[in-house]
């Protein structure tokens, strides 16, 4: 094999082309790769990236990147909170006991305010799909 560049390989990986130069130069060409050492090109490739671990490997580019998703990750993924209502306030004060009013603020800046007689439960998912659907 005639080196195209000099990159210089880290350890785990020169050990990994040793084995497959090994395996290569044992078994025909186009002879299928041990699930071992697609494992192990995998775990790799989740530590050095696809194409520094397929480029001196000789591996299809593809084949390692569906390969990987059949190894554990190798960092926990963190999860993004949700966003959520920073606040809900629920006030009653004396003088408006016979009504209600609910007010929705979109986080584009929209706000909608309805005023229900006391006793009354609106329909509240057709409320908040009517007023999605006149934001778009």
């Amino acid at each position: 094999m005639k080196p195209t560049n000099h990159i210089s390989l880290s350890a785990p990986i020169a050990r990994l082309q040793e084995q497959l130069n090994e395996f290569r130069a044992s078994h025909p060409a186009r002879a299928k790769l041990p699930a071992s050492i697609w494992q192990a090109a995998a775990e790799l490739a989740r530590e050095h990236g696809v194409y520094a671990v397929a480029h001196p490997l000789r591996l299809d580019y593809m084949g390692l990147k569906r390969r990987m998703g059949q190894v554990a990750p190798a960092v926990p993924k963190r999860k993004t909170p949700a966003k959520t209502a920073g606040f809900i306030e629920l006030v009653v004060p004396e003088a408006h006991r016979e009504t209600c009013m609910i007010e929705f603020e979109a986080a584009r800046g929209g706000t909608m305010r309805i005023h229900l007689p006391a006793g009354t439960t609106p329909d509240w998912t057709g409320l908040l799909r009517a007023w999605r659907d006149a934001e778009v």
